[in-house]
């Protein structure tokens, strides 16, 4: 995201402090207006269809607050709100929002927000790329072989090693099941039997006695059948 400009909207009802957003916009390398609007309604109808990374939202409008609207899209982008009410700040806080704006603000204060927002996004794309892998032990004391968790069919626990099976080939790490287990997370694997850990999305099949990955049958052992149907029941990506 460091690369890309964070695009914002502008949301208030007062023109004067939309252009004076616009015009702090222009002077941060790494941020750009693309609307600005005086409607909530029609902010809502934009924030649905667009992919927008900050919201700068006055409170108090008309139809619509800015409370309002900053609950309806709770999760779906950053909100930094802007008015000249101190009295909700405390509540801004508890709907999330990255920062809270008194008018009238400087340009100094717009760009500490708007760098808590990057920093914010930022923290987030770092913490979602670092559980898309995990570094694996291989032959060596200090060798390592990144694997991708898409990658993964299933694991097969042998007596020294472990085997990861991927979608094109195979990979021998010298390490414990439960070790492989706890790197993982258990929200897209499951545990079939001892020496079994199969990725839910690689299964093809079930039986009462098997799971099928990449055509092969894997057993089910008795103790973990339970668990194991209850959880692909209920998988969802």
């Amino acid at each position: 995201m460091s690369h890309i400009k964070l695009k914002c909207l502008i949301v208030d009802d007062e023109p004067p402090a939309i252009r004076l957003l616009e015009n702090y916009t222009t002077k941060v390398s790494f941020i750009e207006s693309v609307q600005s609007t005086t409607n909530a309604i029609e902010a809502l109808q934009f924030i649905e269809t667009q992919e927008i990374d900050v919201v700068f939202l006055d409170i108090q409008m008309p139809g619509l607050s800015g409370i309002q609207l900053s609950k309806i899209i709770k999760g779906k982008t950053n909100i930094i709100f802007t008015t000249a009410y101190s009295q909700f700040a405390l509540e801004s806080y508890d709907l999330n929002a990255v920062d809270y704006l008194l008018k009238p603000f400087e340009f100094e204060r717009f760009y500490e927000a708007v760098l808590k927002v990057k920093q914010h996004i930022n923290n987030k794309e770092v913490k979602t790329d670092a559980n898309t892998f995990v570094f694996v032990k291989t032959d060596g004391k200090n060798n390592f072989e990144k694997i991708y968790k898409n990658d993964i069919c299933y694991i097969e626990g042998l007596k020294n090693y472990v085997a990861v099976h991927l979608i094109d080939n195979m990979v021998i790490t010298y390490n414990t099941l439960k070790h492989i287990e706890e790197s993982l997370g258990n929200d897209h694997f499951v545990k079939i039997h001892k020496s079994y850990i199969v990725a839910i999305k690689h299964i093809v099949k079930t039986d009462s006695l098997s799971v099928y990955v990449k055509e092969k049958a894997l057993p089910i052992g008795d103790t973990y059948k339970k668990q194991f149907f209850e959880k692909i029941e209920g998988y969802k990506l």
